[in-house]
């Protein structure tokens, strides 16, 4: 519907600040850059443990507790579904592929971040699924990194899960993918707005009557003097 000075009265209206404010341009570009740095350091360690580890001891680095042990690992993050390698490569390509996708709407640092950091662990551990032995789709992942009682991990799977925990962090905080803070609070920012809006036209309203009373009265008087 048009109204009669020409706008559409269901066109949206601006976005309220409080939305505006949590709004990261960026957004897409920081989520890729983050994921590209972590794939970059995830081969890099991963080429260097299988060259410094393999066939020999395990390296102590705080005893026991800490240690650099390297393990081919067929199956998800920390040794899960082993008997799943095939399954496991083509769901973790559709993740890939759609983190990729969606990327473009991610506005918000927390999302960017989060979104960052396990699309950079899924990615660098598809690598090995696609390029190490037996083959394509069957490959191992390379875990080189022991702590206590923990499965062997390696970055791609510390990132997977500290890019968990941001999404939940945000999730929790209310904040949305696109920078917004949810509904509750962009009803409560379009309200003030409005309120803000409203006590200003009040003010000028006032000020306008208030002169036009002192210039009704200013002519009032001098036509009394006229006369």
């Amino acid at each position: 519907m048009t109204e009669t000075n020409g706008t559409r009265s269901d066109a949206p209206g601006p976005m309220p600040e409080g939305a505006r404010a949590h709004f990261f341009r960026a957004g897409p570009v920081v989520m890729l850059v983050i994921a590209a740095v972590i794939v970059i350091a995830d081969q890099i360690t991963k080429v260097i443990a299988v060259a410094a580890l393999e066939g020999g001891p395990p390296v102590q680095i705080v005893g026991d507790t800490v240690r650099l042990l390297l393990l081919r690992n067929p199956g998800a993050a920390f040794s899960m579904g082993t008997e799943f390698t095939v399954v496991l490569s083509v769901v973790a390509t559709v993740v890939v592929s759609g983190l990729l996708w969606f990327s473009r709407q991610v506005h918000s640092r927390w999302w960017a971040w989060g979104l960052g950091l396990i699309l950079g662990g899924a990615a660098g551990n598809l690598i090995d699924r696609y390029v190490r032995s037996p083959g394509v789709l069957r490959g191992h992942v390379v875990d080189f990194v022991s702590v206590g009682w923990w499965p062997v991990f390696n970055i791609a799977d510390s990132s997977l899960v500290v890019g968990v925990i941001v999404v939940a962090v945000a999730v929790f905080r209310g904040v949305e993918f696109d920078g917004s803070r949810g509904p509750d609070e962009n009803a409560a920012a379009a309200t003030d707005s409005l309120d803000g809006k409203d006590g200003s036209d009040g003010r000028d309203s006032d000020g306008q009557l208030g002169g036009d009373g002192r210039d009704t009265d200013g002519q009032r008087g001098k036509g009394g003097t006229d006369g």
